[in-house]
């Protein structure tokens, strides 16, 4: 498969300060690649880097086979969903859309890209009037005008209700079907899990780990949690006592030390009071990194 996007060896400085470390990946043509972290990890910079917004230190950067400061080679084919919104709040809905088609040189039907986000009653009111999660939506138009090759998605979802969530995704999975490359950063882990193909998890400048999501939570291993009575035998299973009672459990076979477990509470006629058990999850290796 093809790369949309390849970094190598980026650097970035700002005085004695590195804020992005020798990294190196790509994201290929048609996935979604999320690139994670916590704040000052160098997420941003990064991007901002891609996007054609700042000059890296050192390093290689191409998208589309293109220097990405090459804006009238590759901005027609990216849109960009910022965190905040930076249209004029003097400017109507219909006009701020129209105004990144002419920004971008990409044509698209304005009522249709605000019938995607739910705007089309909006098309003639001020961006000043709109409220938090409605300029979130029309951030979200103005990306996707023109359906773009590849699109940017900076915290997407952040400000929506859950029906205005499930709308965006719908959306976003629609253009994927029809060959988008989508970059997401976004604080919900779960958002990442379920839909990103691959993922950046980036801490202090660099890479800690790259992968699938199998990849990166397989590393770790899942938890079994349950509280038992004082007089309970010896368990069957390497054991760690937490707080207030809990027993923990870690374990690279959950279904086998599962069912080894509840076997022997039936043979003891043990109670295993709130238990627990499930797979790793994204934020359990967020955890474990320390970041």
């Amino acid at each position: 498969m093809s790369s949309v996007i390849d970094v190598e060896r980026l650097n970035l400085t700002y005085g004695d300060f590195h804020a992005v470390k020798d990294l190196s990946f790509q994201v290929r043509r048609g996935e979604l690649y999320a690139l994670l972290g916590t704040n000052g990890a160098g997420k941003t910079s990064t991007l901002e880097i891609i996007e054609g917004h700042r000059t890296a230190t050192s390093g290689t950067v191409r998208v589309f086979g293109q220097s990405p400061r090459d804006r009238r080679a590759v901005r027609p084919r990216m849109g960009i969903m910022l965190q905040e919104s930076g249209f004029s709040p003097d400017l109507t809905v219909g006009e701020s859309v129209r105004l990144i088609g002419g920004l971008t040189q990409r044509t698209d039907d304005a009522d249709r890209v605000l019938g995607i986000v739910d705007l089309t009653r909006k098309a003639g009111t001020k961006v000043a009037q709109l409220s938090g999660g409605e300029k979130r939506r029309l951030d979200f138009a103005t990306a996707v005008y023109g359906t773009p090759e590849l699109i940017f998605l900076d915290e997407p979802t952040t400000g929506l209700d859950i029906q205005s969530r499930d709308d965006l995704w719908e959306a976003v999975d629609r253009m994927r079907e029809d060959g988008s490359t989508i970059v997401l950063t976004t604080h919900y882990l779960e958002e990442a899990q379920q839909r990103a193909d691959r993922i950046g998890l980036m801490h202090r400048g660099t890479f800690h780990r790259e992968g699938t999501v199998s990849e990166l939570t397989r590393t770790l291993p899942a938890a079994i949690r349950f509280s038992l009575p004082a007089s309970a035998p010896a368990l069957p299973l390497r054991a760690a006592r937490e707080s207030e009672g809990k027993v923990l459990i870690e374990t690279f076979g959950l279904q086998k030390d599962l069912h080894t477990l509840l076997r022997w509470a039936q043979d003891h006629a043990v109670e295993l009071r709130d238990l627990e058990a499930g797979p790793t999850r994204l934020d359990d290796v967020f955890r474990a990194l320390d970041i």
